[in-house]
């Protein structure tokens, strides 16, 4: 796949912090997108699954979906910078053909790209990491990439559409560029692929959506911890 180096991205570290992916970047501690959405999440679906499935068997199935997804991304990230890659443990004999199926099917009108694995910010505010950052069909596109066990719905995926909108405007507020698109690659161990799109006017609708989401996550973020609570109503007990 054809390179362009139009785009000088940033290097930053990434580290978890009581359950939380915090980036380093340029020396600012920020929060990344992924956080942001898990801390202001319904969690009411997944807990609903949860008590379905059973705790043991629904922590076993995030975890192969974790591992096969990473897999998956190794593959295409390979694939894309063009350097031979190969996994022959179970796991990687299982992501190989997702990730071809996502070669096959959706990079293909990708013309050149700027950026594989890229870490993206928005000064002040949040960071992330997006799969692809590319020219796909005459647009410049942020790309995410995900395995799935089942095929997705679209009123499923709200939080991804949600990510690939931060993703955008992070870009385009650090590089100065106008990205147009953001795409969503799915593919299942069934080798099913899907593709969800949003461009222009939906796009900007799912940045006011993920403004929203940023701003309750820093409500969340501002309030007491139980332990300050408990000591704030000790003090005020003190005081009468």
């Amino acid at each position: 796949m054809k390179k362009n180096n139009k785009y000088n991205y940033i290097n930053a570290t990434r580290t978890e912090l009581h359950g939380s992916r915090i980036y380093d970047v340029l020396g600012v501690r920020l929060p990344s997108v992924t956080t942001i959405l898990a801390k202001t999440k319904n969690q009411e679906y997944l807990t609903r699954w949860k008590n379905k499935v059973g705790y043991e068997k629904a922590e076993s199935i995030k975890n192969l979906s974790s591992k096969r997804g990473t897999a998956m991304h190794k593959f295409l990230e390979k694939h894309i910078q063009g350097t031979g890659y190969d996994d022959l443990t179970p796991i990687g004999q299982e992501a190989s053909p997702m990730a071809q199926k996502i070669i096959e099917m959706g990079l293909t009108p990708v013309e050149e790209y700027y950026g594989s694995e890229v870490t993206l910010y928005y000064p002040g505010l949040y960071a992330g990491s997006t799969d692809l950052v590319c020219r796909h069909n005459g647009l410049d596109t942020i790309v995410d990439f995900k395995q799935a066990n089942r095929p997705k719905k679209e009123e499923w995926i709200e939080d991804y559409y949600i990510q690939i909108a931060a993703y955008c405007m992070a870009h385009d507020a650090y590089y100065g560029s106008r990205i147009r698109q953001g795409i969503i690659m799915v593919s299942t161990p069934d080798l099913y692929y899907q593709e969800f799109k949003i461009q222009d006017a939906d796009l900007r609708s799912w940045k006011h959506k993920f403004l929203k989401r940023l701003d309750e996550y820093n409500e969340i973020m501002r309030e007491p911890t139980i332990n300050e609570k408990e000591l704030l109503n000790e003090f005020e007990r003190d005081k009468t």
